[in-house]
Protein backbone atom coordinates (compact mmCIF):
# COMPACT_ATOMS: atom_id res chain seq x y z
CA UNK A 1 0.00 0.00 0.00
CA UNK A 2 1.48 3.82 -0.36
CA UNK A 3 2.20 5.29 2.26
CA UNK A 4 -0.23 8.46 2.05
CA UNK A 5 -3.03 5.66 2.10
CA UNK A 6 -3.92 6.45 5.97
CA UNK A 7 -3.93 10.57 5.15
CA UNK A 8 -6.62 12.10 6.32
CA UNK A 9 -9.42 13.55 3.68
CA UNK A 10 -8.68 17.28 2.00
CA UNK A 11 -10.68 19.88 1.09
CA UNK A 12 -8.42 21.20 -1.53
CA UNK A 13 -5.28 19.88 -2.82
CA UNK A 14 -2.13 21.65 -4.84
CA UNK A 15 -3.14 21.99 -8.34
CA UNK A 16 0.20 21.91 -10.53
CA UNK A 17 0.87 23.94 -13.32
CA UNK A 18 -1.75 23.32 -16.34
CA UNK A 19 -3.63 20.91 -14.36
CA UNK A 20 -7.90 21.56 -13.55
CA UNK A 21 -9.98 20.40 -11.54
CA UNK A 22 -13.74 19.14 -13.19
CA UNK A 23 -16.49 17.65 -11.19
CA UNK A 24 -17.72 14.15 -11.62
CA UNK A 25 -21.18 15.47 -11.02
CA UNK A 26 -21.48 12.74 -8.91
CA UNK A 27 -21.20 12.75 -5.06
CA UNK A 28 -19.39 15.34 -5.01
CA UNK A 29 -16.63 13.38 -6.44
CA UNK A 30 -13.85 16.01 -8.78
CA UNK A 31 -11.14 14.75 -10.55
CA UNK A 32 -7.42 16.61 -11.25
CA UNK A 33 -6.69 16.57 -15.24
CA UNK A 34 -4.40 18.48 -17.24
CA UNK A 35 -4.77 19.01 -21.35
CA UNK A 36 -1.96 17.44 -23.04
CA UNK A 37 -2.54 13.92 -20.58
CA UNK A 38 -4.66 11.43 -21.51
CA UNK A 39 -8.07 12.90 -19.68
CA UNK A 40 -11.75 11.45 -18.87
CA UNK A 41 -13.47 10.37 -21.99
CA UNK A 42 -16.75 8.47 -22.50
CA UNK A 43 -15.36 4.89 -22.96
CA UNK A 44 -13.79 5.47 -19.47
CA UNK A 45 -17.90 6.10 -18.23
CA UNK A 46 -19.57 3.22 -19.92
CA UNK A 47 -16.59 1.09 -18.51
CA UNK A 48 -17.05 2.00 -15.17
CA UNK A 49 -21.44 0.90 -15.98
CA UNK A 50 -20.40 -1.68 -17.73
CA UNK A 51 -18.16 -3.89 -15.47
CA UNK A 52 -21.03 -3.67 -12.46
CA UNK A 53 -18.90 -4.41 -9.55
CA UNK A 54 -20.73 -6.86 -6.50
CA UNK A 55 -20.74 -5.49 -3.27
CA UNK A 56 -17.67 -5.68 -1.37
CA UNK A 57 -15.61 -6.39 -4.51
CA UNK A 58 -11.87 -6.01 -4.65
CA UNK A 59 -10.94 -4.07 -7.55
CA UNK A 60 -8.25 -3.64 -10.01
CA UNK A 61 -7.97 -0.83 -11.95
CA UNK A 62 -5.06 -1.72 -14.38
CA UNK A 63 -3.29 1.49 -16.30
CA UNK A 64 -5.66 3.94 -14.25
CA UNK A 65 -4.10 7.28 -15.88
CA UNK A 66 -5.42 9.84 -13.70
CA UNK A 67 -7.62 7.79 -11.84
CA UNK A 68 -11.20 8.55 -13.70
CA UNK A 69 -13.16 5.02 -13.68
CA UNK A 70 -11.37 4.42 -9.99
CA UNK A 71 -12.86 7.52 -8.57
CA UNK A 72 -16.36 6.22 -10.72
CA UNK A 73 -16.57 3.14 -8.71
CA UNK A 74 -15.65 4.42 -5.67
CA UNK A 75 -18.49 7.21 -6.07
CA UNK A 76 -20.68 4.96 -7.26
CA UNK A 77 -19.77 1.59 -5.17
CA UNK A 78 -18.99 2.88 -1.76
CA UNK A 79 -18.56 -0.51 -0.49
CA UNK A 80 -15.89 -1.91 -2.69
CA UNK A 81 -12.01 -1.20 -2.74
CA UNK A 82 -9.71 -0.56 -5.45
CA UNK A 83 -6.15 -1.27 -6.20
CA UNK A 84 -5.39 1.38 -8.82
CA UNK A 85 -1.75 0.30 -11.14
CA UNK A 86 -0.38 3.37 -13.29
CA UNK A 87 3.06 3.33 -14.72
CA UNK A 88 3.28 6.99 -15.53
CA UNK A 89 4.60 8.80 -12.11
CA UNK A 90 3.16 12.09 -13.22
CA UNK A 91 -0.44 10.39 -13.94
CA UNK A 92 0.05 8.39 -10.86
CA UNK A 93 0.26 11.86 -8.82
CA UNK A 94 -2.56 13.37 -10.05
CA UNK A 95 -4.46 10.05 -9.82
CA UNK A 96 -3.34 10.19 -5.62
CA UNK A 97 -4.34 13.70 -5.11
CA UNK A 98 -7.69 13.25 -6.43
CA UNK A 99 -7.87 10.13 -4.43
CA UNK A 100 -6.87 12.67 -1.39
CA UNK A 101 -8.86 15.29 -2.46
CA UNK A 102 -11.91 12.98 -2.41
CA UNK A 103 -11.58 11.32 0.91
CA UNK A 104 -11.35 7.95 -0.90
CA UNK A 105 -8.03 6.92 0.43
CA UNK A 106 -9.55 4.39 2.76
CA UNK A 107 -10.87 3.06 -0.54
CA UNK A 108 -8.92 3.62 -3.40
CA UNK A 109 -4.86 3.29 -3.42
CA UNK A 110 -2.60 4.33 -5.84
CA UNK A 111 0.28 2.40 -6.72
CA UNK A 112 2.95 3.81 -9.12
CA UNK A 113 4.29 0.34 -10.96
CA UNK A 114 4.62 -1.75 -14.42
CA UNK A 115 1.53 -3.54 -14.91
CA UNK A 116 3.46 -6.76 -15.38
CA UNK A 117 4.41 -6.53 -11.87
CA UNK A 118 1.32 -6.54 -10.66
CA UNK A 119 0.79 -9.77 -8.96
CA UNK A 120 3.98 -9.04 -7.16
CA UNK A 121 3.12 -6.40 -5.46
CA UNK A 122 -0.62 -6.83 -5.15
CA UNK A 123 -0.61 -10.44 -4.66
CA UNK A 124 -2.19 -13.12 -6.61
CA UNK A 125 -5.68 -14.69 -6.46
CA UNK A 126 -7.05 -11.73 -4.31
CA UNK A 127 -9.53 -9.41 -6.81
CA UNK A 128 -12.54 -10.68 -8.38
CA UNK A 129 -12.83 -7.82 -10.67
CA UNK A 130 -10.11 -6.03 -12.95
CA UNK A 131 -10.70 -3.04 -15.32
CA UNK A 132 -8.29 -1.85 -17.56
CA UNK A 133 -9.32 0.87 -20.43
CA UNK A 134 -5.69 -0.26 -22.36
CA UNK A 135 -3.53 1.27 -25.35
CA UNK A 136 -5.91 0.86 -28.50
CA UNK A 137 -3.04 1.28 -30.56
CA UNK A 138 0.01 -1.27 -31.03
CA UNK A 139 3.42 -0.12 -31.07
CA UNK A 140 4.20 2.15 -33.59
CA UNK A 141 0.57 2.41 -34.95
CA UNK A 142 -2.13 5.21 -34.79
CA UNK A 143 -1.84 9.01 -35.36
CA UNK A 144 1.31 10.43 -33.37
CA UNK A 145 0.65 11.79 -29.99
CA UNK A 146 1.10 15.48 -28.64
CA UNK A 147 3.19 14.27 -25.98
CA UNK A 148 4.85 11.13 -24.50
CA UNK A 149 2.08 10.83 -21.98
CA UNK A 150 -0.31 10.34 -24.82
CA UNK A 151 1.54 8.50 -26.25
CA UNK A 152 2.01 5.80 -23.70
CA UNK A 153 -1.88 6.06 -22.97
CA UNK A 154 -2.50 5.19 -26.53
CA UNK A 155 -0.24 2.89 -27.80
CA UNK A 156 1.19 -0.26 -26.29
CA UNK A 157 4.87 0.35 -26.13
CA UNK A 158 5.54 -1.42 -22.56
CA UNK A 159 2.69 -3.99 -22.43
CA UNK A 160 1.66 -6.32 -24.89
CA UNK A 161 -1.84 -7.90 -24.55
CA UNK A 162 -0.55 -11.46 -23.50
CA UNK A 163 1.23 -9.29 -21.00
CA UNK A 164 -1.68 -7.77 -19.77
CA UNK A 165 -3.94 -10.77 -19.82
CA UNK A 166 -2.18 -12.84 -17.86
CA UNK A 167 -0.93 -10.41 -14.92
CA UNK A 168 -4.97 -10.13 -14.88
CA UNK A 169 -5.43 -13.67 -14.50
CA UNK A 170 -2.50 -14.13 -11.48
CA UNK A 171 -4.08 -10.67 -9.59
CA UNK A 172 -7.88 -12.56 -10.26
CA UNK A 173 -9.54 -15.34 -8.13
CA UNK A 174 -11.31 -18.30 -9.49
CA UNK A 175 -14.37 -16.53 -11.16
CA UNK A 176 -13.46 -13.64 -11.28
CA UNK A 177 -14.07 -11.00 -14.15
CA UNK A 178 -12.22 -8.75 -16.57
CA UNK A 179 -13.63 -5.89 -17.80
CA UNK A 180 -12.04 -3.69 -21.02
CA UNK A 181 -12.87 -1.47 -23.45
CA UNK A 182 -11.12 -1.83 -26.77
CA UNK A 183 -11.45 -0.46 -30.72
CA UNK A 184 -14.19 -2.59 -32.06
CA UNK A 185 -11.92 -3.85 -35.22
CA UNK A 186 -8.76 -5.20 -32.33
CA UNK A 187 -11.85 -6.84 -30.75
CA UNK A 188 -9.54 -10.56 -31.77
CA UNK A 189 -6.79 -10.12 -30.71
CA UNK A 190 -7.96 -8.89 -27.01
CA UNK A 191 -10.13 -12.01 -27.14
CA UNK A 192 -7.75 -14.18 -28.54
CA UNK A 193 -4.97 -13.04 -25.54
CA UNK A 194 -7.80 -13.56 -22.86
CA UNK A 195 -8.39 -16.95 -24.22
CA UNK A 196 -5.14 -17.99 -24.13
CA UNK A 197 -3.99 -16.50 -20.78
CA UNK A 198 -6.97 -18.69 -19.05
CA UNK A 199 -9.58 -15.66 -19.05
CA UNK A 200 -12.75 -17.12 -21.46
CA UNK A 201 -14.53 -13.88 -22.90
CA UNK A 202 -18.45 -14.05 -21.69
CA UNK A 203 -20.30 -11.05 -22.62
CA UNK A 204 -19.51 -8.73 -25.07
CA UNK A 205 -21.26 -4.99 -26.34
CA UNK A 206 -20.98 -3.20 -29.26
CA UNK A 207 -20.50 0.22 -28.95
CA UNK A 208 -21.96 2.34 -31.95
CA UNK A 209 -22.02 6.30 -32.07
CA UNK A 210 -26.14 5.95 -33.89
CA UNK A 211 -27.37 3.02 -35.45
CA UNK A 212 -26.56 2.90 -38.78
CA UNK A 213 -22.87 3.28 -37.66
CA UNK A 214 -20.66 0.63 -37.77
CA UNK A 215 -19.08 -0.11 -33.99
CA UNK A 216 -16.16 1.78 -33.04
CA UNK A 217 -15.48 0.20 -29.42
CA UNK A 218 -16.75 -3.09 -27.92
CA UNK A 219 -17.20 -3.82 -23.93
CA UNK A 220 -15.51 -7.11 -23.23
CA UNK A 221 -16.04 -9.13 -20.13
CA UNK A 222 -14.24 -12.20 -19.29
CA UNK A 223 -14.01 -14.89 -16.53
CA UNK A 224 -11.50 -16.43 -15.34
CA UNK A 225 -11.81 -20.43 -15.73
CA UNK A 226 -15.47 -20.11 -16.98
CA UNK A 227 -16.31 -22.30 -20.02
CA UNK A 228 -16.67 -20.94 -23.15
CA UNK A 229 -19.81 -19.68 -24.74
CA UNK A 230 -19.97 -15.22 -25.68
CA UNK A 231 -23.07 -13.42 -24.77
CA UNK A 232 -23.55 -10.58 -26.70
CA UNK A 233 -25.41 -7.84 -25.43
CA UNK A 234 -27.71 -5.38 -27.16
CA UNK A 235 -25.63 -2.69 -29.37
CA UNK A 236 -25.39 0.68 -27.09
CA UNK A 237 -26.22 3.85 -29.10
CA UNK A 238 -24.72 6.83 -28.10
CA UNK A 239 -26.84 9.00 -29.87
CA UNK A 240 -30.73 8.91 -31.10
CA UNK A 241 -31.72 9.76 -34.43
CA UNK A 242 -31.48 13.18 -33.24
CA UNK A 243 -28.12 13.69 -32.96
CA UNK A 244 -29.12 13.81 -28.71
CA UNK A 245 -27.53 11.79 -26.01
CA UNK A 246 -29.39 8.18 -26.20
CA UNK A 247 -31.21 6.84 -23.04
CA UNK A 248 -28.39 4.17 -23.08
CA UNK A 249 -25.58 6.91 -22.75
CA UNK A 250 -27.95 8.84 -20.44
CA UNK A 251 -28.14 5.92 -17.86
CA UNK A 252 -24.61 5.19 -18.05
CA UNK A 253 -23.80 9.09 -16.70
CA UNK A 254 -27.18 8.48 -14.58
CA UNK A 255 -28.45 11.65 -16.22
CA UNK A 256 -25.71 13.91 -14.63
CA UNK A 257 -24.67 17.16 -16.22
CA UNK A 258 -20.92 15.77 -17.04
CA UNK A 259 -19.68 16.39 -20.27
CA UNK A 260 -20.77 13.18 -23.01
CA UNK A 261 -17.62 14.01 -24.78
CA UNK A 262 -15.32 14.26 -21.91
CA UNK A 263 -12.96 16.24 -24.06
CA UNK A 264 -9.91 18.16 -22.41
Amino acid sequence: MDADSGDSAMTEVELKIGERLDDLQTGGFRLIQRPGTFCLGTDSVLLAHFCAPKRRERIADLGCGNGAISLLLAAHHADCCVDSVELQAEMADMARRSVVLNGVQDRVRIHCADLREAPALLGTGGHSLIVCNPPYEAAGSGFPSATAQERIARQAENLTLQELSESANRLLKYGGRFCAVFPARRAFELMHALHDAGLEPKRIQTVHARAEKPPRVVLIEAVKGAASGLKWLQPLLLYDADGHPSAQLRAAYENSDADLQGKC
